[in-house]
């Protein structure tokens, strides 16, 4: 995906310089043709026949959407698939590490209701977003977290390796 777009279920919060401090993606999203995979070569369409089990790339442009730009640590892919829909078998090589300055975080609300107060690495505040069963966030820099309904259940996902100690994982403002 090349730079950002607008979709309807789709949210970008933004520093006051303008860059992109995270990305929010509503239960109702559905655009998956706004953010095609890669299918400009016949290379790629011949890939795409032989992974997916004979997909065509008309059907993978409205079933599978890339979020996130190419060059992020956390790739967000969302798939819209009917059954007898198969990925064959596969894993992902590691390839060149992005240098990005703090380690990325998705939150994933489960069920319940949850704010995250989304901010700059510099402390500043830029938006509260309140997430509801099926939301997710991907947030860039800082973040605060508050939970709005009792028994809220929520996935948290970040870049590893995981520091020894929670104090050396993160930097309080």
């Amino acid at each position: 995906m090349a730079g950002e777009i607008e979709a309807a279920g789709v949210e970008y919060v933004k520093a006051a310089d303008g860059r992109t401090l995270a990305l929010v993606i509503r239960n109702n999203f559905d655009d998956y043709a706004a953010f095609p995979p890669y299918l400009d070569s016949e290379e790629e369409r011949a890939h795409l026949a032989e992974a997916y089990s004979g997909a065509d790339p008309e059907t993978e442009r409205r079933t599978k959407a890339h979020m996130t730009p190419d060059e992020n640590p956390l790739q967000i892919v969302m798939l819209n698939r009917n059954p007898g829909a198969v990925v064959n078998p596969h894993y992902h090589e590691v390839t060149d590490r992005p240098t990005n300055t703090t380690r990325h975080q998705i939150m994933i609300c489960r069920s319940g209701r949850m704010r995250i107060g989304v901010y700059a690495k510099e402390g500043d505040h830029a938006a509260d977003v309140d997430l509801a069963p099926g939301d997710l966030i991907l947030m860039y820099e800082g973040h605060r977290i508050e939970f709005l309904e009792a028994g809220t259940k929520a996935i948290e996902i970040k870049e590893g390796p995981f520091p020894e100690t929670d104090e050396a994982d993160k930097v309080d403002f």
